[in-house]
C-alpha cells in the first residue's frame, strides 16, 4: 500500500552558491584532475562531522555495485547517523577516462559524498557547499561551463538520523523509501524519470535498428542531449549551477511507524518493458520486504541478463551502477 507524502521542496538565493559560474571561463589549466581533486577538498576545511545523537536500534545493510561500464560512477556514504548515495553522471564530450582512472561524473559524486561526509548544519546548507564545490573543481579542470552539456553532475539522496527524527535532502532521480508498520511505504522524494521520453524513443527504434544498439545511440543522439541541457531547469542536479539550489529538495519528518528507510540509485529501479508507463513500486516494495537488497538486485539483474540486447526493457546498458542503503529499525 501506497502512503501519500508531502514532499517539501525549498528554494535557495543563487547567491547562496556563488557567482562563480558567471562569465565565460576558457580556463588554459592542464585537466590534471588529481590536482583538481585536491585543490577542492581544501576548500572549506573547517567543516567537520556534527555531533547528532545516534540510534543504536537499527541494521544497516547496503550495496555498492559496479554496472557494465569501466568504473563506478556511483558513490556510497554510510556513516554513524548520516547516509547517503550519489550518481554521477558524465560530459556528453567526454572521451575516456582520466590519468587517475576517473570521469566527471565520479568525480562530481565524489565531491557531493564528501562534502556530506563532513557536514555541519542542516544537510541543505550541504548540497549547496557540494554543488559549490563541483563547480569549482570543473573550472579548475578546464571544463567551459559555458557549455552546460560538458558539465559534470550527480544526483543525491542524504538521509540523517536524529533521534526519532529524519532530516532528508535530494536532488534528481536517486530516491528515499519509507516503509512502515502496517506494510504501507512512501518517497521522500518524487518520482523523476529524467529518460522516459528517451526510451519511449529507444523502444521505438530499437525494434527497427539493423545494429540495434550503435544504430539507436545514433539516431538518438540530439533527444540525449536534449535531456542532458534539462539539468536544472526541469529537472535536478548538482553539477555546479546556481539554478541547482531551486531543485534541492529538503525536509524533515517523524520516524514513529517506521520499520525501513531505503535510499537508492537509479541502477536498483525495476526495467519497464514500456518506459511509457510508471514504475511498478508495489512490486518493488514486496521483493524488498521478503527478500531485502540483494533480493531486489537480484531481480533487476535477471530481468536484465534476459535481455542482453536492450530491447524489451529500453535501456542504454546491460547493468546500470548500483548505490543503495537500507536501515532497518525492526
Amino acid at each position: 500500500m501506497y502512503r501519500f507524502n508531502l514532499f517539501i521542496k525549498i528554494k535557495a538565493s543563487k547567491h547562496a552558491i556563488g557567482n562563480h559560474l558567471k562569465g565565460h571561463y576558457t580556463s588554459s589549466l592542464s585537466a590534471n584532475l588529481k590536482d583538481c581533486f585536491t585543490m577542492y577538498l581544501s576548500m572549506n576545511e573547517e567543516l567537520s562531522p556534527a555531533p547528532v545523537p545516534e540510534r543504536t536500534d537499527c541494521h544497516v545493510d547496503s550495496l555498492y555495485e559496479k554496472g557494465s561500464s569501466s568504473i563506478n560512477e556511483d558513490r556510497l556514504l554510510v556513516g554513524k547517523s548520516l547516509f547517503g548515495v550519489f550518481d554521477g553522471a558524465t560530459s556528453l564530450k567526454e572521451k575516456g577516462l582520466t590519468e587517475e582512472g576517473m570521469t566527471g561524473g565520479a568525480f562530481a559524486a565524489q565531491i557531493a559524498k564528501d562534502a556530506f561526509s563532513g557536514a555541519v548544519g542542516d544537510l541543505f546548507d550541504t548540497a549547496i557547499e557540494a554543488n559549490r564545490r563541483i563547480g569549482l573543481a570543473q573550472v579548475a579542470a578546464g571544463v567551459n561551463v559555458n557549455e552546460r552539456d560538458t558539465l559534470w553532475s550527480t544526483t543525491m539522496a542524504v538521509v540523517r538520523i536524529l533521534g526519532g527524527q529524519l532530516e532528508y535532502c535530494s536532488t534528481g532521480d536517486a530516491l528515499i523509501m519509507l516503509f512502515y508498520e502496517d506494510d504501507s511505504y512512501t518517497f521522500l522524494t518524487p518520482d523523476v524519470d529524467i529518460d522516459r521520453e528517451t526510451l519511449v524513443l529507444w523502444k521505438k527504434l530499437s525494434s527497427s535498428a539493423k545494429s540495434k544498439i550503435n544504430s539507436v545511440y545514433t539516431a538518438l543522439d540530439r533527444q540525449i542531449r536534449k535531456v542532458r541541457l534539462q539539468m536544472n531547469r526541469e529537472y535536478g542536479v548538482l553539477n555546479g549551477e546556481p539554478t541547482a539550489a531551486d531543485f534541492i529538495g529538503y525536509g524533515s519528518c517523524d520516524l514513529t511507524g517506521v520499520t525501513d528507510i531505503l535510499l537508492f540509485t537509479d541502477g536498483l529501479y525495476l526495467p519497464k518493458k514500456d518506459p511509457s508507463q510508471m514504475s511498478d513500486w508495489n512490486t518493488f516494495a514486496d521483493l524488498y520486504q521478503r527478500q531485502g537488497l540483494q533480493g531486489v538486485r537480484d531481480h533487476v539483474s535477471s530481468m536484465q541478463n534476459s535481455d542482453p540486447d536492450l530491447t524489451v526493457y529500453p535501456r542504454f546498458k546491460l547493468h546500470d551502477d548500483i548505490a543503495a542503503i537500507s536501515i532497518d529499525f525492526k
